[in-house]
Parts: structure tokens; sequence; C-alpha cells
């Protein structure tokens, strides 16, 4: 498949890196040249420096054969008029933007994304997609990694173990016999916080360990606490910075079915006030959210939970520490540079949300075609969860798992079958037509699953 790809800041890069690795054409477009550079040279991608919604510069990357184009600047209405300019002039089958504004995103104006009006296909928003992953992330609070599959029927989840895990040095073949009932697959392990691999089932799992799990969304709680986590009901939320995502996630809160208490806390005068008027069960304070007074008089003590989301990196992971210190029990920060990631630990934040991750998931899901359901990007593009329908001329259908030639770095973690049962697989469970399945793979043998499930990235 031949991909335009306009942007080439870290969403641009990162999306380029999944499709360049599964051998489409694909071509970046940019108008700051040390981005292209920086991508041609660590991608085998080509590059042109322009501005992408410039037609000629479209031309030039290939825009009158292209099969689909992602606009990803940093310009919502560059990505607009590159998406019209594709339409209008080359004729672009699919076109994908990326939209801030919330302005633009309203349900009231989804009809300007019309083809004969404004022709984007498909409309992805950071702020809400990031809001969503903070909700997640605070339905379990103990992993640093959470996403749902299966319509939620599923759920993947990341945890940290430590020393007083009770499974550790435990073959995981012998935890499927001592929790025979628990709908639960580990699916990944990282080590010394390095290397990630596909366990087998003689692997054992060792302090400091990294481990990804697919359980059945009902056994959630049930598989933390098997691994070492106390989980405990999130009632009190402190949430710093009311921009687009803080708003969005306390709004979800109100809506939310289980009663939580938000608490906001906003340093923009504007912001806070927009808040507000806009929120009507979630308390707003003015103020700068690295004061400890004011947190306190948010009650930080007695929260459950604090969730950072300024538009500063390192203010978040202050405020984070901060709350720590006065006593919440645990905090989620967001996080655009991943290159900050190494320092949660040491600072005592115990999970956060990367909007290039989220992004990344979110345009890979409407680009792989076919019966694929819902794709999420795992670390920095190491390893890809995939939910698929099985088809009947797929090569698994109608065989047992340990019948089907998976590659090394995947595994089978969740099948729901017609009826709606999600069930836990192991290598005797048949995989039949209509299945959808759940599978983790590392990034080189995503190629490999995807001839397995015979879905092509391709659209027609």
């Amino acid at each position: 498949m031949k991909v335009i790809i306009c942007g080439a800041g870290q969403v641009g890069w990162q999306i380029a890196r999944h499709l360049a690795g599964e051998r489409n054409d694909v071509t970046i477009v940019d108008n700051n040249s040390a981005l292209v550079h920086r991508a041609t040279d660590t991608l085998d991608v080509q590059g042109i420096t322009g501005f992408a919604s410039y037609p000629d510069v479209l031309e030039r990357a290939g825009a009158e054969d292209a099969d689909m184009l992602i606009a990803a600047t940093h310009s919502d209405e560059v990505n607009m008029v590159t998406c019209q300019v594709a339409h209008s002039i080359f004729t672009v089958p699919r076109k994908i933007a990326r939209l801030r504004a919330q302005s633009y995103l309203s349900a009231v104006r989804a009809d300007l994304y019309r083809r004969d009006h404004l022709p984007i296909d498909v409309v992805i928003s950071p702020e809400r997609e990031v809001a969503e992953a903070a909700l997640r992330r605070l339905r379990a609070p103990e992993a640093f990694d959470v996403e749902e599959f299966m319509e939620g029927g599923a759920t993947f989840i990341g945890l940290n173990l430590d020393a007083e895990c009770p499974v550790l040095d435990t073959p995981l073949r012998q935890l499927s016999e001592l929790f025979s009932t628990l709908r639960a697959v580990v699916v990944g392990v990282r080590r010394h916080g390095k290397r990630l691999f596909a366990p087998d089932p003689n692997d054992q799992l060792k302090a400091g360990d990294q481990v990804y799990i697919v359980t059945h969304s009902d056994d959630l709680h049930r598989t933390q606490e098997i691994f070492g986590k106390k989980v405990r009901k999130q009632n009190r939320v402190v949430i710093v910075g009311g921009g687009n995502v803080g708003l969005a996630v306390a709004e979800a809160l109100e809506n939310a079915p289980e009663r939580i208490r938000a608490k906001m806390i906003e340093r923009d005068r504007r912001s806070a006030e927009r808040a507000a008027e806009t929120l009507t069960r979630t308390i707003v304070l003015s103020g700068d959210g690295l004061d400890i007074e004011l947190l306190r008089e948010a009650g930080i003590d007695r929260a459950d939970a604090v969730l950072t989301v300024t538009d500063d990196d390192k203010t978040n992971l202050l405020a984070g520490v901060r709350a720590k210190a006065a006593g919440c029990s645990r905090t989620i920060a967001l996080i655009n540079d991943p290159t900050l990631v190494p320092l949660m630990e040491p600072l005592g934040i115990d999970a956060y949300i990367n909007p290039r991750q989220t992004t990344v998931s979110s345009i890979l899901r409407h680009v792989r075609h076919g019966r694929v359901r819902n794709v999420y990007s795992v670390g920095d593009a190491e390893a890809e969860v995939i939910e698929a329908q099985v088809l009947s001329t797929s090569p698994m259908t109608g065989r047992l798992i340990r019948e089907v030639d998976f590659p090394e770095g995947a595994l089978v973690g969740a099948i729901r079958k017609p009826d709606g049962r999600v069930i836990r697989p192991d290598g005797g469970t048949r995989i039949e037509e209509a299945d959808v399945v759940v599978i983790f793979a590392l990034s080189s043998d995503v190629g490999e699953v995807e001839r397995l499930l015979q879905v092509q990235v391709d659209f027609f």
C-alpha cells in the first residue's frame, strides 16, 4: 500500500515506522527539513520537504496513485486543507486527519466531514484519546498500562512485579493449574527494564519484571490481586490541569455510573472559569498545582488518585511528586517526552499516559483493514495487541492453537465466541470462523500475524 504521512513529528514518525516495517511504500512530508532527514535516515521511507497542503508538494510525494493520506501536522487547519487537496485534486481514497481544536470536533459539526463538504474519512482527537486513556488508568490504578478490547469484554494491562508478588518463580504453565478459573494470560514480559519478549509456558516471573496480561474484564481485580496488587476503589480524584484533557476527564467522571468525587486545579484563570461553568459536580480551584497549600485545600491527603494533565511534562511530574508526598496514594502523569519515563520510578510516579502512543494506536486501528477491530501499540512501538475477527480463509480457522504456526513473538490472549463468551485460550483451544481473537505480537512478527489472519493493510 502506498501511504503519504504529512507531519514528521513524533506521531508521524511512529506511524511511518510501523508501516515501513510492514513493507508499505511510505512517503513522509514536512516543512522542517531536519525532521524529514531524521525519518529518511532511520526508516525505510522517502521524504519530501515542503508544506503538506501545497498541491505541488503532494504531487511530488506521489499523491496521484496514493492509497491513503495521514495528516498529522501540528496545525488543524493544515491537516484539513491537506485532506481537501488530496481529495479534490488527487482523489486519494482514504484520508485520516488529526484535529485538536474542540470546536472542530463537536458532534453538531460532524456533517462538516462529508465527502461533498470537507472530505475526511477519519478524524482523530488526541485530547479525547488521552482522556479515555486516563479513565482506563483510573479504573485499574495498580496498572501502568491499560487498554480495553472486545467491546470491554477483555482488558490488556501492564503490571510491575515487586518482591512481594506471590507468584514469582512459578512456571506460567503452573499458574494456569493453580488458578484454573482465572481467565487471564501473560502475553509479554519486560526484564531488567530492557528486552520485551513473549514468554513460553515454562518461563518464570521475577521481581522487577514488567508483565503484560490479557484478562477477562470481570476478572480484572482478581488478576491484579493474584499478581500482588491491592485493588482499592477510586472514590476521590484530584485533577491537576483544566485544559481540554482535564475537562474531558472530569466530564466523563461526572457521567460515570459509579460515584466519584473530583476536584480540579487549573492555573489559568480563564480556563478555570470555563471548567467551572461546564462542570456541575466537580469543584474547580484556580491556582498552581505545585502549590502545596492548594493541594491540601483540594484534599490531596484523602484522594485515592491524582491525575496531572497540564501541557507541561515537568509540571506533571513535580505535581505528582508533591501530591504523593502530601499523602495521595496513586499518581498518574501525562508525559509527552518518552525520555522522561525512566524518571517515573525514582520519583514515585505510579503510571503515565503518553499522548503519542494513544494517538498512534488510534490511527493504526483505521489503517488496518479487513476484520481488524482494534490495535494497541505497546511501549516504544515494540509490540502490538491486535483484535481481529477470524475469516473462513484464515490458515488458523478450524485448528487448535498448538497446531497454528504462530511466530515466536506472538501469543493469543483471549477469544470471544460468536455467542459472546470471552474465554482464556490454551494450546487445546480450537479457533473457529467468526471467533474474535486478541493477539499480542512483537513488532517484528506483526506482518506474520496479519498473514495468519489474512488481513492485509489494504483498502481495496
